[in-house]
């Protein structure tokens, strides 16, 4: 189709239009989703009256400082759609150091859920998207080139008019000015060379521990005898007491669970433990608790399992106990599993389950206590035993949800396939941010009402059962809060073990009170030495 003349006027406004609009766009959306409103786009930024200048400059430097600006306006465009994603899920920003390896793991889930072939094509696309910035950054400081060149005079006056207009905004009370986007650059590049030393410096710590070398006899004499279960539920956070959409039937819940306990002759104590992860990466939490070290990225749980720090359950070995891991999610191979030093591993091959799954989890979480009991708990003569337990009834997509059914009947755990034909499928449910959360919080009522029943069918004084609520779950349940705290419970039938944890002043019950202390979890491993050994390290 021919372009008239009369057109041609109109089209070339309609394009330099588009070309500032887009530059406009590109420099104040928010990396955030929570942060989009109609006031988020309404700023004057700085960087636009830079730009402006630096398309300006003749000459060898010239060329230099535009390619310069296309390689920052690429990556800020890059890394803001990389930090949505990563806030939607983990709610923090992207960082290219500790992130890189998501997307090995984005591949994995991937060939999983839509097959290989599908999987590489979502890779080329995401290959595609890369290069269509890259070239389009490149067309759009050409174009904007192009329209100063042709009106130089016009151009500095209206960049030195704006700089004037910015200047004088950015000295009211306005806040209307911006420089963004330069911000979050430099925060990232701020957070590259910080994750850069982090590497060194963790790997220069890992391996100093005041425990690497006690014997075992001065470990855990006031569990002499005792089975303990360290158990880790699944998106288990501070939100399930703290939002009031959760909390009225959660902490109802937890109340009937408290007072069951007491009525069976159990005690319960709860309070709150920062987690080094949110909305995901569990064995993030799982490696900081059980380290007793801070592991808030993959490179520093990486550096973890090749050191010869003592985990939890390596201690408890020495002490004497055998020591298990029951992991129903772990489906293929596990490396990892030796750092953390396990006489057995129960994976989801080996629970012996032959039930129908719950879509995504492969088994609801009564029966991999059922399994447990009956695989560890009922032998003769035997050492006590330590078990790390993850359950996972409580892992998104939260539907179809098991339920409680009789102890006796749980079997090889096909009673529960008549449930995972219960309710509404993944895509109805996820297409209702309302029904999301509402699943969600069902979820947390079933694994602890779960967690309480087992306490009451196969607890005393024999058994301490720690229950950690391994990361918050995703901002689309939570909201806007960078919270990371989750509920902690001690559960025993014993007095002197809750005599040895006075001083720790958790809240009686299932509830922790709302001034609760907040420990971070690397602190757990060492407190829950402490407080079980009689010797002082």
């Amino acid at each position: 189709m021919k372009i008239s003349d009369s057109m041609r006027p109109t089209l070339y406004f309609s394009l330099k239009f588009a070309v500032v609009g887009f530059l406009y766009i590109v420099l104040v959306i928010p990396n955030r989703l929570l942060w989009m409103t109609p006031l988020s786009f309404v700023y004057f930024p700085l960087e636009l009256i830079v730009l402006g200048f630096v398309l300006l400059l003749p000459g060898r430097v010239g060329r230099l400082l535009r390619g310069f600006a296309i390689v920052l306006l690429a990556a800020g465009i890059i890394f803001k759609i990389a930090d949505i994603a990563a806030y939607q899920v983990f709610s923090r920003p992207f960082n290219p150091v500790f992130d890189v390896y998501l997307l090995a793991d984005g591949m994995n889930l991937l060939k999983g859920a839509i097959g290989a072939f599908g999987a590489f094509l979502v890779a080329v696309l995401l290959l595609v998207l890369v290069v269509a910035i890259i070239a389009l950054v490149i067309a759009v400081v050409v174009v904007v080139q192009g329209m100063q060149r042709n009106a130089p005079v016009l151009t500095r006056t209206t960049l030195l008019a704006g700089l004037v207009v910015w200047t004088l905004l950015s000295l009211t009370d306005l806040q209307r000015t911006s420089h963004s986007f330069y911000d979050q650059l430099a925060d990232h590049t701020t957070d590259i060379i910080n994750s850069i030393a982090d590497i060194n410096y963790f790997r220069s710590v890992v391996n100093i521990d005041a425990y690497r070398d006690v014997k075992g006899d001065s470990l855990f004499t006031t569990l002499e005898g005792k089975d303990v279960l360290v158990v880790f539920l699944e998106s288990y956070g501070r939100t399930v007491l703290d939002n009031p959409e959760f909390e009225p039937e959660i902490r109802k819940v937890l109340s009937q669970g408290s007072a069951d306990l007491s009525a069976n002759g159990l005690f319960a104590r709860s309070t709150y433990m920062t987690s080094p992860t949110v909305g995901g990466i569990s064995w993030l939490a799982h490696g900081t608790a059980l380290s007793g070290l801070w592991i808030n990225s993959q490179v520093r749980y990486d550096s973890l399992m090749n050191s010869e720090r003592p985990s939890l359950n390596r201690l408890f070995k020495r002490a004497g106990w055998r020591t298990v891991a029951l992991m129903p999610a772990i489906t293929t191979q596990w490396p990892e599993a030796d750092y953390f030093g396990y006489d057995q591993i129960y994976a989801a091959q080996d629970l012996g389950y032959q039930g129908l799954p719950f879509n995504w989890v492969t088994m609801p979480d009564q029966y991999v206590l059922s399994a447990f009991q009956k695989s560890e708990r009922t032998l003769g003569t035997r050492a006590p035993v330590m078990a790390e337990v993850a359950l996972i009834s409580s892992h998104a997509p939260w539907t179809p949800l098991p339920q409680l059914v009789d102890w006796e009947a749980v079997g090889a755990g096909t009673i529960f396939n008549v449930q995972t034909t219960m309710g509404d499928a993944p895509e109805v449910v996820w297409k209702n941010p309302t029904r999301i959360r509402e699943q969600y919080r069902l979820s947390i009522e079933y694994a602890m009402s779960t967690l309480v029943s087992y306490s009451i069918k196969y607890g005393g004084d024999d058994l301490v059962i720690l229950i950690i609520g391994d990361h918050q779950p995703a901002p689309l349940v939570t909201g806007d809060t960078d919270n990371h705290d989750v509920p902690i419970h001690l559960i025993t039938g014993d007095p002197e073990i809750m005599a040895a944890i006075a001083d720790w002043h958790w809240t009686d019950g299932l509830v922790p009170a709302a001034n609760a202390p907040v420990w971070r979890m690397d602190e757990l491993r060492n407190r829950f030495v402490e407080a079980f050994s009689e010797t002082n390290f």
